[in-house]
């Protein structure tokens, strides 16, 4: 039985949802996981769905372009440009849909990810907060929500 922490909150008033996901693993491990393009790309998109990331530049004022790409082959692309990286502490990026060109579709959404490690375990809390309460009803259709449960 896994007895690791998840938990997933929507606060429609502020337009954030706030996530916290426990990982059995060392924080460095968790770290890399959410940063390098080649581990991300292997659980960012729920099943069937992958994540094809075209740029990563996980630098302050950097960016990730990326697609989520159906099994029939559909591209949803977004950007995340970098704001504040303090290593194996916390991160913090403007996200964005896109089209295919990188042209961002506002308004977006600001993230922030702090880690802990403790007693060999690592938390992740991750806040959203949705510049539209519009878009955040979006992201949560197109099942963001399942997504975070299933990678």
């Amino acid at each position: 039985m896994n007895h690791l922490l998840f938990d997933f909150t929507v606060d429609k008033a502020a337009k954030s949802v706030f996530i916290t996901r426990e990982f059995a693993a060392d924080l460095s491990l968790v770290w890399d996981a959410f940063t390098k393009q080649e581990i991300l790309d292997q659980w960012w998109a729920p099943k069937p769905w992958a994540s094809k990331t075209k740029v990563m530049d996980f630098t302050v004022g950097g960016r990730r372009f990326y697609a989520m790409v159906s099994p029939e082959g559909h591209m949803m692309w977004a950007v995340q440009k970098y704001t504040s990286i303090t290593p194996k502490n916390n991160f913090k990026y403007l996200n964005a849909f896109a089209d295919a060109d990188e042209n961002p579709e506002l308004p977006g959404s600001d993230w922030e990810y702090r880690f802990r490690e403790e007693n060999g375990k690592t938390k992740v809390s991750i806040s959203i907060y949705n510049d539209s309460l519009e878009r955040m009803e979006k992201m949560i259709e197109m099942g963001f929500k399942e997504g975070f449960t299933a990678t």
